[in-house]
């Protein structure tokens, strides 16, 4: 899963990206055109804990989120990100927005005052102007070759037509791909289209150090304001959970009690992400390896198979399936079948988060 940092200058989006990934990028203004920093984390999951103290395997793989964060200079010229980011942030999975919601006159905000709200909808703006843009020019294109097709290709070309003019009246009505009402039909028509306002967003407030404990209480008030179709937001204090991603995890814990801080920002940030993404998590384990993967909600044991190796998609036969909870609570494979916890799965089955697959395949 690869999550899009986006945020204004000096909002603090670096020091969210090296909380999260405990890195030490350099925070602060760099110049335009500079590459985005790149963090990988390896998401925490105590189901897979368990089942390697159960297995004991050789390897331990944990399934991971590739963060990227995007320079701030990106999205400070109010017409769309530029276009030597756009492809990136098309191929991201989700956008994280990075408000800034704290007061230090050390770090002048590049609007002089601080205002959460006003940021939000400048940001949804820049990434409104990128999809109409791109919508006209696609409009333009389709136009151009109307001249020369042939009439079953017309036919095709006039829906996807009439299907953008109306995204794009909408996205002038200012409203968001995610919010706006696209049939099963027409999202194939824009499967090869990454439209930036059609990903899920979260929104995260930078909030300051002595905001912390008033995390919730934060949250609560601007999601009744900006709470929507795929839409989320977290309160984060940035500095003090950059502070502690430097930490050792006892002396973390021991700093966010005596703070007030119920939950880690990486694991909030990676919880919530799950959520808007519509990720859930596979296991496949055994003496030799237990690992953790992500797979969409509602696929398909092949689609599933096909995560692990291509092979196993194409050969596919049958899932052996068990719940991790179950397999945990009969300590291994043998006592689950005793209980009839281990089914037989074919094609159509909906992997369920939790599940743990062992797939039986031919090529």
């Amino acid at each position: 899963m690869d999550l899009g940092i986006i945020g204004f200058q000096r909002s603090g989006k670096t020091t969210i990206f090296n909380a999260v990934t405990k890195g030490n990028a350099q925070t602060g203004a760099y110049g335009a055109g500079v590459q985005p920093n790149i963090g990988v984390v390896k998401v925490p999951d105590a189901r897979l804990d368990a089942l390697a103290k159960l297995f004991e395997p050789k390897k331990f793989t944990l399934a991971d989120i590739r963060y990227i964060d995007f320079p701030g200079e990106a999205f400070s010229d109010g017409q769309g990100p530029g276009a030597q980011f756009l492809a990136q942030l098309a191929r991201c999975d989700a956008l994280i927005h990075v408000v800034r919601a704290f007061e230090d006159e050390t770090v002048p905000h590049p609007q002089v005052t601080i205002d959460a709200a006003r940021d939000i909808a400048a940001m949804e703006l820049e990434l409104t102007f990128a999809d109409a843009a791109f919508i006209e020019k696609r409009l333009e294109r389709i136009e151009s070759s109307m001249r020369s097709v042939k009439m079953a290709e017309r036919d095709v070309a006039e829906r996807e037509k009439t299907l953008l003019q109306r995204l794009k009246t909408g996205l002038e009505s200012d409203k968001p791909l995610r919010a706006q009402e696209i049939s099963d039909e027409e999202a194939k028509m824009l499967v090869n289209y990454q439209f930036l306002t059609d990903k899920p967003l979260l929104i995260v407030l930078n909030i300051a150090d002595d905001d912390a404990a008033r995390a919730s209480e934060i949250e609560a008030e601007f999601g009744a304001k900006f709470s929507a179709t795929k839409t989320d937001i977290a309160a984060i204090a940035g500095k003090i959970e950059q502070e502690l991603a430097q930490m050792s995890d006892e002396d973390a814990a021991e700093f966010r009690n005596d703070l007030g801080i119920k939950e880690p920002g990486l694991d909030r940030m990676i919880r919530m992400s799950y959520a808007l993404t519509g990720l859930i998590s596979f296991f496949t384990v055994g003496p030799d390896e237990c690992r953790a993967w992500n797979v969409a909600s509602g696929e398909m044991a092949p689609g599933a198979a096909g995560k692990i190796h291509t092979d196993l998609e194409r050969g596919f036969i049958r899932a052996e399936v068990v719940g991790c909870d179950d397999l945990i609570a009969a300590n291994g494979y043998p006592e689950a079948k005793k209980r009839g916890q281990v089914r037989q799965e074919g094609k159509t089955y909906v992997v369920q988060d939790g599940d743990c697959l062992n797939i039986l395949f031919n090529v």
